[in-house]
C-alpha cells in the first residue's frame, strides 16, 4: 500500500490575544463560545465538550506535546497549522511560533494560509470589518514569504517532492495568483529550497464546477474540496420551501440549515478528474452554531461510523489515483466551536481517531482491503420521484424531526 500521510487542519486560537480582547472582550478564545452554546433544537447536541485534552491553553507546551502524542498514536502524520497574515499583521501566531522556536513537539507540521477578512459575522454582522485581507503586492509576498522561511527549512515541515507544502483557504481571492505564486517559488529557490508545493483548499464546491477550475493555470500544484458545508448551498429550490416553514411561529427561531450528516456524505468527497491533482479532504463532523447561533450550519447525527466511510473512501481514491500526492486531509483537528474536530469529546471519546487508525491498518495490513468495492455514497438524481414523494421525503428529513 501506498504511504499515506493523514494531515489534520489545527486551530491556534485557544489562548488570550490582545486583538481578541479588544474585539470580543477580555480573555476571550474559541472556549467561550464552546461553553456558552445551548441546544437550539430538541435532541441538539450542545455544548459539545472536550474529554481528554479538556479546555486547554495552547500557551502550555504540555499542551502541544499531549496533542501531537495522541495524533501520532491514531495515525495522523502531521498538522496543518492555520496562518494569519495581514499585510505584514499576524495573528494567533503564538503557539505556532513556540513550536517552532522551542522545537517541540517533534511532530510533522505544515502551514495553511487562512486569508480572508475578520468580520462579525458570527453576529450576522459581515460588513462590520475586524481586520481585512488585502494584497498590497509583491514587496508585502516578499515579506509574507520572508517570514516563514525559518518553517519552511525546520526538518519537521512536511514536503512534496522536497518541497515544503503550503495550503491557501481562498485561492480565487489573490489578485493575479499565478504570477504571486510563481514569485513564492522563486523567492523559495533563492533561500536554498527546492520550490514550494501549493495546494488550493477549494470550498463549498460542486462536482461540475471543480472541472471548471484549473489548479495550474491559477499556480497550484494541487487541489484539497473542503465541502462541510456544500449541501447548504446545493439545494435552492429545497431553500425556498424551507423558508415559507420557518416563517412560522413555531419553526422561526429553529436553525434554518439542519441536515443530516448521512446525506452529506456524497459531498464531502464529490468525483473530481483524473488530470487533477487532488488530496481527499474528510469531515467527522460540523455544527457551526456556538460562533453563528442558529445562522449556522448543522450536520445532525455525525457519528464515527459514518466518518469511517469516507475514510476508507479516501485510501481507496489514493490506491486508483496517481495524481494525489498520497495525502488525506482532515478539516479539522480541533475547530470546537464549528463542532469540527477529531479530538477525544464526552459524546465520542476517541472513536473518530480510531476509525483513521484502524482503517490505514486494515489497508496495510490486508491485501485484499484496496480490491474491495467501494461503499461510499453518491448522489442521486432524484427527479423521477413523484411529488408525494418528494413532499414525504421533505418532512421525513426537515420537519418531522423538529416537532
Amino acid at each position: 500500500m501506498k504511504d499515506i500521510k493523514t494531515i489534520a487542519f489545527y486551530l491556534p486560537q485557544y489562548h488570550p490575544t490582545q486583538e481578541n480582547d479588544n474585539w470580543w472582550g477580555a480573555g476571550f478564545t474559541e472556549w467561550t463560545n464552546v461553553a456558552k452554546a445551548a441546544p437550539l433544537f430538541r435532541g441538539h447536541n450542545q455544548p459539545d465538550i472536550p474529554a481528554d485534552l479538556g479546555f486547554y491553553d495552547l500557551r502550555l507546551g504540555e499542551t502541544r506535546e499531549a496533542q501531537a502524542k495522541l495524533a501520532k498514536e491514531h495515525g495522523i502524520h502531521g498538522f496543518c497549522y492555520w496562518h494569519y497574515w495581514f499585510a505584514g499583521k499576524t495573528i494567533l501566531d503564538r503557539p505556532f511560533n513556540e513550536v517552532l522556536n522551542s522545537g517541540k513537539p517533534d511532530f510533522p507540521f505544515c502551514l495553511a494560509w487562512a486569508n480572508h477578512t475578520w468580520s462579525r459575522i458570527w453576529e450576522g454582522h459581515e460588513k462590520d470589518l475586524l481586520i481585512e485581507q488585502t494584497y498590497p503586492g509583491f514587496d508585502d509576498h516578499k515579506n509574507h514569504f520572508n517570514s516563514l522561511i525559518e518553517a519552511f527549512k525546520d526538518d519537521r515541515y512536511i514536503k512534496v517532492d522536497g518541497k515544503p507544502l503550503f495550503a491557501i483557504f481562498d485561492p480565487t481571492d489573490i489578485p493575479e495568483s499565478k504570477l504571486a505564486l510563481e514569485y513564492w517559488r522563486e523567492l523559495a529557490c533563492e533561500a536554498g529550497l527546492e520550490g514550494l508545493y501549493i495546494v488550493a483548499i477549494l470550498e463549498d464546491i460542486l462536482a461540475e464546477d471543480i472541472e471548471k477550475w484549473d489548479p495550474i493555470s491559477h499556480g497550484f500544484d494541487s487541489i484539497t474540496v473542503s465541502n462541510q458545508t456544500a449541501i447548504a448551498h446545493a439545494n435552492p429550490a429545497k431553500n425556498g420551501f424551507k423558508k415559507i416553514i420557518h416563517k412560522l411561529p413555531y419553526f422561526k427561531n429553529i436553525p434554518f440549515h439542519i441536515y443530516d450528516y448521512k446525506d452529506a456524505l456524497p459531498y464531502f468527497l464529490p468525483p473530481t478528474p483524473s488530470s487533477i491533482a487532488n488530496s481527499p479532504c474528510i469531515v467527522p463532523n460540523w455544527d457551526n452554531t456556538p460562533r453563528h447561533g442558529k445562522r449556522g450550519v448543522i450536520l445532525k447525527n455525525s457519528c464515527p461510523e459514518l466518518f469511517r466511510l469516507q475514510v476508507k473512501e479516501s485510501i481507496h481514491r489514493i490506491h486508483n489515483n496517481n495524481n494525489c500526492n498520497n495525502m488525506i486531509f482532515v478539516k479539522s483537528w480541533n475547530e470546537w466551536a464549528e463542532g469540527n474536530y477529531l479530538e477525544p469529546s464526552i459524546k465520542h471519546g476517541k472513536k473518530f481517531l480510531e476509525a483513521i487508525k484502524e482503517e490505514l491498518n486494515n489497508a496495510s495490513r490486508n491485501p485484499e482491503y484496496l480490491e474491495l468495492n467501494s461503499e461510499y455514497p453518491t448522489l442521486k438524481n432524484n427527479s423521477r420521484k413523484s411529488l408525494a414523494h418528494k413532499l414525504r421525503d421533505f418532512y421525513n428529513h426537515y420537519i418531522k424531526w423538529r416537532l
